[in-house]
């Protein structure tokens, strides 16, 4: 699990977390956007625009940035964009699986820096389920350390229906897809909003590599992030503890 958790742990010793939280802010409003003109803008009625509210506040987003979002996506903004999802499948470097997840109101433009964000760095994109097969979509709710002692949130989590609570920098609850709206709602009455939740991919499979391989897909990784129309970067590389503090270190 080391390219799954610990990596985290990278991300937040690096810089510049203004900018990093402005980016995250951007991404949060355009999954409202989507979700209320999907299903509409009462979150009551709309499962998907709940959760992604509930994402929003579990990362501080201001309330009149979430209104405005909601808005937009129901056509009473004036910022109306049409968005639709993409998601594409690559390799890294060292053979690194990886899925991007976007939202984007230009394929074209979205298609053409993915994939030269992947060449630069040693990657090169597949066809679609080229990669997913070495991932499960599960569900996952995140609360930080300070929510509870981990044996009480493994029990909790436990009892709520979860397969699994791992405890580390924060506690990290995990369930079938299936169970997710139950596990939620059963953390959430129980420790509060959690600081964030969804439906993520978790490798089955691990690409083991070594620090050269790790620090060019970190760098992938991380440009990837930044462009506004990507969501969410997962991978399945996996690398020594003695290879992650060096990481951690440089960072």
């Amino acid at each position: 699990m080391a390219g799954h958790s610990k990596f985290k742990n990278i991300q937040h010793r690096k810089g510049a977390q203004d900018k990093k939280r402005a980016k995250l802010f951007g991404k949060l409003a355009r999954e409202i956007t989507v979700a209320a003109k999907m299903g509409g803008g009462d979150p009551d009625m709309n499962p998907r625009l709940r959760l992604a509210i509930a994402t929003a506040r579990g990362q501080s987003m201001p309330n009149d940035r979430i209104t405005k979002a909601i808005q937009t996506g129901t056509g009473e903004g004036s910022d109306a964009a049409d968005y639709e999802e993409m998601r594409y499948e690559g390799y890294g470097p060292g053979g690194v699986a990886v899925i991007v997840d976007t939202l984007t109101d230009n394929r074209n433009r979205t298609a053409s820096s993915v994939r030269s964000t992947f060449a630069k760095y040693g990657g090169n994109l597949g066809e679609t389920n080229s990669v997913s097969f070495m991932f499960d979509q599960v569900g996952e709710v995140v609360y930080p350390l300070d929510k509870a002692a981990g044996e009480a949130m493994f029990e909790a989590a436990v009892e709520a229906g979860a397969t699994d609570c791992e405890t580390e920098d924060e506690h990290i609850i995990t369930c079938e897809p299936d169970d997710f709206a139950a596990v939620r709602d059963a953390m959430e009455e129980k420790f509060g909003e959690p600081q964030s939740s969804g439906f993520v991919w978790r490798p089955n499979v691990d690409a083991d590599i070594d620090e050269e391989q790790a620090r060019t897909l970190l760098k992938l990784i991380d440009v990837l992030e930044d462009d506004d129309d990507v969501q969410h970067v997962t991978t399945n590389f996996n690398v020594s503890d003695e290879i992650m503090e060096k990481l951690m270190d440089d960072a």
